[in-house]
């Protein structure tokens, strides 16, 4: 395994990431399992894993805690976790207070039985919490030894450098890595925040790297599997929806691409991402052992310099097929109170 340098933290992690969001009642993949699939990921040379507190309400990191005590592993791992989602109908049981913060940390630790987490991420933007509030709070965690490292996920480029300043002007611990979505379909990132992030030194681990299943190799024009994601996520998956139309063409296009490349397209589609300069690493998110298996092989691909160009005449650099496949919209924009009133 070729580890790569977290941002400028000096922590070493594969460029693989062990994400653990369907381990639990989400994915319906339970203890043994999941033990089954951390231990083959371990084996294979993966060292990073990143859940999150809201993934089965807290399931997630109970079941990753168990494993990683059971097997002796935790201080081999770097361990990732989240907050800023919901967990309980209280409305303090949320957000990037540190009100909230020191209550979600000491609950993490608890369900991932350990005593730091190596790298503990804001989730989501707050725009009802002050950026110095989160970091004041989060540079205590680090100083009391709870926590290593901090990071954002799915924060647009302008928060990203208002939090550097923030971190600057206050004297607390900076944000050292951020955590988007990034793939084939979904290359917003490109534009702003994966820039912001080189000139910081942020390490940048993506997710969604499949867009979702786009790119399993399932999808073909003539060929759409059935899904409960249609009804569920119809902004993201329903074909009466222009930006899935754009997607499936793109995801067919792709397909045919990594076939004459001699990959899969899981295998095209992780190693684009990491092939972008600023990329540390890529998380997947495994329901099942064959899933895994299929996609651990994605870290060893190296895309030629022609390949990555078929892919930019299919999808332009910096171009988003879908804007749900985004993560977060500003309120500004998807609020109309905020445009009208």
């Amino acid at each position: 395994m070729d580890y790569r340098p977290l941002g400028r933290t000096g922590i070493k992690v594969s460029p693989i990431c062990l994400g653990a969001m369907m381990f639990g009642p989400w994915g319906g993949t339970e203890l043994d399992e999941s033990a089954a699939m951390i231990g083959r990921a371990l084996d294979a040379g993966v060292n990073f894993v990143d859940t999150a507190d809201v993934y089965s309400w807290g399931g997630s990191e109970e079941i990753v805690g168990q494993v990683l005590e059971k097997t002796g592993a935790r201080d081999k791992v770097v361990l990732a976790s989240k907050f800023h989602n919901p967990m309980g109908e209280d409305p303090n049981q949320r957000g990037n207070s540190r009100r909230w913060i020191m209550t979600a940390v000491e609950n993490s630790l608890r369900r991932l039985r350990t005593d730091w987490i190596d790298v503990y991420q804001v989730h989501r933007p707050d725009l009802d919490t002050d950026i110095e509030e989160t970091l004041g709070a989060m540079s205590d965690l680090v100083r009391s030894g709870k926590v290593r490292q901090i990071g954002t996920s799915t924060f647009p480029a302008s928060m990203l450098v208002e939090a550097q300043w923030a971190a600057e002007r206050r004297g607390y611990e900076r944000f050292t890595t951020e955590q988007p979505p990034y793939s084939i379909l979904a290359r917003g990132i490109e534009a702003e925040v994966l820039p912001v992030a080189q000139r910081y030194g942020l390490g940048v681990l993506t997710w969604s790297p499949l867009a979702g299943g786009w790119l399993s190799g399932r999808y073909r024009i003539g060929d759409v599997p059935e899904s409960r994601r249609t009804v569920m996520l119809p902004d993201r998956y329903d074909l009466a929806v222009e930006g899935n139309q754009r997607k499936l063409a793109a995801a067919d296009a792709l397909a045919k691409l990594a076939e004459e490349s001699g990959l899969t397209l899981i295998e095209l589609s992780l190693g684009f991402v990491l092939a972008h300069p600023a990329v540390t690493s890529v998380i997947i998110g495994p329901r099942t052992m064959e899933h895994l298996d299929s996609q651990l092989p994605g870290a060893d691909v190296r895309l030629p310099a022609d390949v990555l160009d078929r892919i930019d005449e299919i999808v332009p650099p910096g171009v988003t097929l879908n804007a749900a496949d985004d993560g977060w919209s500003h309120p500004a924009l998807s609020d109309p109170a905020h445009r009208r009133r």
